[in-house]
């Protein structure tokens, strides 16, 4: 499908849609903030103890009846508005494109590519649950807007830090401190929020001073020994051979100690996300204002953005059976040109899911050229699927379209002339690996296809793997409300069982979980997968990193993905 700035095909229609809407807002408005007054985050709830307030009651009773009554007010022009809000959805394209020409010169990612034949790809993926203010509160979560600005700036301070990895001499055993805990700002920093109130609120917590000057060096993939004076609050008194063997006893120790490989796979777990970060994908990017406000700060790092991706209204058009209040939440952002994108709607959705048009968005996006001067290409995907628990049927069926049209989305598109290097897919599944409720997603031919780094085999995580799916009830508790906090809680298993979601039983069967020598891990419902069979021959894949990311600690209820894949391509076989 053609990317176009806009997402109607011209500026008359486009015009129309905008008046409509603007008679829609104020209507929604109210009816957002009337939900809002009414329903409180535990956050809220602990400052006002604190405060000693006693005047929630009158809040709550004189704010309900202010919003309600001018809901009732703006009712009949929002009914106008959506008289030429709705029928204006049939000739709607499915998402929203920006193009982003960088002031300054792109930062040399996989450069020389065409001379070496080699290239790290690095993929990221989180839920935000940036939806309205008002459905928010439900997964105790607000401030929707604010949270947006917060995470745009987590974002970009994290993939924006140089990739270097640092050793340190500390009596802690930390070993080798990861670039994401050396320059992330610490609870005593003022520019987090956690000294000056008990409880601060996340938004201001991550409003980071991203232009600060931090001392590291800027060169890829380097090591460099810091003392006393780089570090002062570090001391050096401690033998790194004591270190070693602290690791080799503990192999989930704080993931201060940087990178760490167990199994086949390395993996670390880190308060910032990656650096470098080539294509991002996001889900629960609900929130039109929300939405532009990721692309404003985005769009400094990343020169290719979709968003608003979805469709609206009747679903298929002219028809009632499902109408799409919301679009399907998804948000990409990529360093690469975007030479192919298409987006398809799930047809079975059930329940309040039925409301928003989850799906499938399949992008093609251009590397450069290889040593033989063909273009170079690599395959992006990202889906949301269906949430309630107990419908894992539906679910399956939703993995058989995504699985089919990728098919089509790749055959449609390849050319004979291109090397593919990557084929990935990744979103939030909505089943985790260790659930007997979630039994038939497990097992699900997906797997087959595309690769999970984390698993083991079906129902079966590997040890090191961490759940990404937070308790709603206590995401603004002292052990997971900083990124350094929360890090610590995932590198502890007793921790973990308090604040990570637990597996979902089977109806009518006692849950038995973990097995017996087996780490208590939780609910993994964030995925990023990668296929091999489809990428060109002479291409080989391995895995250079896994991370599991928490520098969104307190602005979301997942925790973000990250993989970084290496690609070396043959060039003695370049041409077949």
């Amino acid at each position: 499908m053609a990317l176009q700035p806009s997402v109607f095909p011209n500026g008359f229609v486009a015009g129309i849609h905008a008046v409509g809407w603007a008679f829609i807002v104020p209507c929604f408005w109210f009816l957002d903030r009337l939900i809002a007054v009414c329903k409180s985050t535990t956050l809220e709830q602990s400052q006002r103890l604190e405060q000693e307030c006693y005047l929630r009651p009158l809040e709550v009773f004189f704010g309900s009846i202010t919003f309600f009554i001018l809901f009732l007010a703006t009712a009949p022009l929002a009914f106008l508005g959506f008289l030429l809000w709705a029928p204006l959805q049939a000739c709607r394209r499915p998402f929203s494109y920006h193009r982003e020409m960088p002031s300054l010169p792109e930062k040399a990612t996989n450069k020389g590519f065409e001379l070496t034949g080699k290239a790290s790809f690095v993929f990221a993926s989180a839920n935000l649950c940036l939806l309205p203010d008002s459905l928010a509160r439900f997964n105790n979560l607000a401030n929707t807007q604010r949270r947006a600005t917060a995470i745009g700036q987590c974002i970009v301070q994290g993939i924006s830090r140089p990739n270097i990895r640092i050793l340190v001499d500390s009596p802690s055993s930390c070993g080798t401190l990861s670039p994401s805990s050396s320059i992330l700002p610490t609870v005593n920093s003022p520019t987090y929020g956690a000294t000056v109130s008990q409880h601060p609120d996340p938004a201001e917590m991550h409003d980071l001073n991203l232009n600060s000057n931090i001392d590291c060096v800027p060169n890829d993939d380097t090591e460099e020994p810091l003392n006393e004076s780089t570090f002062p609050l570090l001391n050096s008194n401690h033998n790194s051979n004591q270190q070693d063997q602290s690791s080799q006893q503990n192999p989930r120790a704080l993931s201060s100690q940087g990178l760490r490989q167990q199994s086949d796979v390395p993996w670390e777990i880190s308060p910032l996300f990656p650096a470098n970060v080539d294509i991002l994908c996001l889900e629960e990017v609900f929130d039109k204002r929300a939405a532009r406000k990721l692309t404003n700060i985005l769009k400094l790092e990343f020169g290719h953005i979709l968003y608003d991706i979805g469709v609206y209204a009747c679903q298929p058009p002219c028809r009632c059976s499902s109408f799409k209040f919301f679009n399907s939440g998804l948000f990409l952002a990529s360093r690469f040109p975007v030479l192919e994108a298409q987006y398809h709607c799930f047809p079975n959705s059930r329940g309040e899911d039925a409301l928003a048009a989850k799906g499938l968005l399949s992008v093609k996006v251009l590397i450069g050229k290889n040593q033989k001067q063909k273009r170079v290409v690599g395959y992006f995907n990202c889906t949301h699927l269906h949430a309630p628990e107990g419908e894992g049927e539906i679910r399956c069926i939703q993995l058989e379209m995504v699985t089919k049209w990728i098919a089509e989305f790749q055959a449609a598109n390849k050319q004979p002339d291109e090397d593919v290097v990557f084929d990935v897919l990744c979103g939030d599944f909505n089943f985790d690996n260790c659930s007997p409720d979630d039994r038939q997603e497990q097992s699900h031919s997906v797997f087959e296809e595309y690769k999970d780094p984390c698993r083991a085999g079906p129902g079966k995580e590997k040890p090191w793997v961490t759940g990404t799916l937070l308790e709603q009830p206590t995401l603004y508790e002292e052990d997971v409300n900083t990124p350094e906090n929360l890090q610590r809680t995932l590198e502890s298993e007793d921790l973990r069982k308090r604040f990570i979601a637990p597996p979902v039983p089977k109806a009518d069967f006692p849950l038995v979980y973990p097995e017996t020598d087996q780490p208590w891990i939780g609910r993994r419902i964030d995925y990023i997968l990668y296929r091999e069979s489809s990428i060109s021959k002479q291409c080989r894949t391995e895995i250079e990193e896994v991370t599991f990311i928490t520098q969104l600690a307190g602005l979301t209820d997942h925790i973000p993905v990250g993989l970084k894949l290496n690609v070396v391509m043959d060039s003695d076989s370049a041409d077949e």
